[in-house]
């Protein structure tokens, strides 16, 4: 009996137990899902940090900020205009700042003119045209010249006269001197021979003395078989200036054409009084021609003139042009440095050097064609110091190797697409 109602009770409190036990287990999950709210951002951020979102993108970005490439296809590279080269050593700091002027010596300018009047019938050249010695240049129309060559064929008709003339008195001052040493003939008869001898002998010099004149004078024409008279380059050079046309009337001694030979060209420099004493011939010397891309050349002092400059206070110094092919002309104005001392650092164009983020970069080439056809461009940070006449002294702050390509134009595009593929994406490509 008693078995029975234990048994009896155990079926009745069962279920109540196990709704119970239900309800704890309702209660213990709930507790962990709480739990679990306020530990789950914890979690998710260790979680993120484990698979390198947001702890790489900044590492990612701290290390651009260093160093960036560009990666540049065929199309851009071409378009780019860019320009590689190595440090330059040139001294910035120890050197003499002048300005001055391009200029030829008066030996290698020529004006020509006609040394008779006439009227210009033939013109043989074009400005800038170059020109040797001796060529012709125009020919004029002149009474004056074809009256020189009338003149001169009349003094040979007279030469020729002369000289048949000779012959005969030679050969008959011989038979009238042996007649007179034989007694056989008066020597009245022979003196008068000997002396019509003599004055036919002078006159033949005289006559190839004036023909030696007219043909100076028919020379400067260039031939005395033309009836025109040429205009002849006197010098060898390029043809600056032409002052006349077909029909102009060529007056003597009044410039026709202009001719430089830019051969001997020199540089004139202004050295003011405070810098004149440290200037001496065979310094070196550097200058830039301000209207034409700041392009350089090189030079030495020549020497230095002796008397100051109207209202300057500065004296003339010459430089001598080292390299001519540079297509200079007179007059053109330039930028120099006289080079003092021997203290020569590491520059580069001033166009190498970039400024972003609030420091100095320079751009090396890494290789020549990559393997999907680009050209990759490395931004290394540098350090910039003095600057001259176009050139910037660098101070590596990150190693590079000898003779790597260091971008001397065009490092402006590569820093412009730099700056637009990481204002897309962050990463520069």
């Amino acid at each position: 009996m008693k078995y029975k109602i234990k048994i009896i009770l155990i079926l009745f409190l069962l279920p109540l137990l196990m709704i119970n036990v239900s309800s704890c287990k309702s209660k213990s999950n709930e507790n962990a899902a709480e739990e679990h709210a306020e530990g789950d951002g914890h979690n998710h951020e260790a979680e993120e940090d484990h698979s390198g979102h947001d702890h790489a993108d900044g590492e990612h970005t701290e290390q651009e900020a260093h160093s960036k490439t560009v990666h540049l296809n065929a199309a851009q590279y071409k378009n780019a205009g860019i320009d590689t080269g190595w440090f330059e050593m040139k001294n910035l700091s120890d050197a003499i700042n002048a300005s001055g002027y391009t200029k030829l010596p008066p030996q290698n300018q020529a004006d020509v003119t006609s040394t008779m009047g006439g009227i210009v019938k033939t013109i043989k050249v074009i400005e800038g045209q170059y020109v040797k010695q001796g060529q012709s240049l125009a020919t004029i129309q002149s009474l004056e010249y074809n009256k020189i060559r009338l003149e001169k064929s009349k003094l040979k008709e007279s030469l020729q006269s002369a000289q048949a003339n000779k012959q005969y008195l030679d050969v008959e001052y011989n038979r009238q001197k042996e007649l007179s040493e034989e007694n056989i003939n008066a020597k009245k008869t022979f003196q008068k021979v000997a002396s019509e001898l003599e004055l036919e002998t002078k006159k033949i010099v005289n006559l190839l003395e004036q023909i030696e004149i007219t043909d100076q004078m028919l020379i400067l024409g260039g031939t005395s078989k033309s009836p025109v008279l040429s205009i002849n380059a006197p010098i060898s050079g390029y043809v600056s200036d032409i002052y006349v046309k077909i029909g102009s009337n060529a007056e003597t001694g009044k410039p026709m054409f202009t001719i430089l030979d830019n051969s001997k060209m020199h540089v004139d420099l202004l050295i003011y009084e405070k810098d004149l004493f440290k200037v001496k011939v065979g310094q070196d010397v550097r200058f830039i021609l301000t209207n034409q891309n700041n392009k350089e050349i090189r030079g030495k002092i020549k020497n230095i003139g002796k008397n100051f400059e109207n209202d300057t206070k500065s004296v003339a110094v010459h430089a001598d042009i080292i390299d001519l092919n540079h297509n200079l002309i007179p007059g053109m104005y330039v930028n120099a440095l006289v080079e003092m001392g021997g203290n020569k650092v590491s520059s580069l164009p001033a166009d190498a050097i970039i400024k972003a983020e609030g420091r100095e970069f320079i751009f090396i080439m890494e290789n020549e064609q990559h393997e999907e056809g680009e050209i990759t461009f490395a931004r290394i940070e540098v350090k910039t110091g003095v600057s001259q006449l176009g050139n910037v002294q660098v101070n590596l702050l990150e190693p590079i190797h000898e003779g790597d390509k260091i971008v001397t134009k065009g490092a402006f595009y590569l820093q412009s697409h730099l700056t637009k593929e990481s204002g897309g994406g962050g990463h520069a490509h």
